[in-house]
């Protein structure tokens, strides 16, 4: 069973990147560059989410 849990984690780290991801994209534009994270908001979803 352990594939199964392998599968379901994976499942949850795409849904919680996938969250993430719709968050920073739906950020005002001003916010995005006052953070400076405008254009790159994949690469700090997935930083978030997986670490890397």
């Amino acid at each position: 069973m352990q594939i199964v849990e392998t599968l379901r984690a994976r499942i949850a780290r795409h849904r919680q990147y996938s969250r993430t991801l719709s968050e920073l994209k739906s950020l005002p534009m001003s916010i995005k560059t006052d953070l400076e994270i405008l254009g790159r908001e994949e690469q700090l979803a997935r930083k978030a989410v997986y670490g890397a």
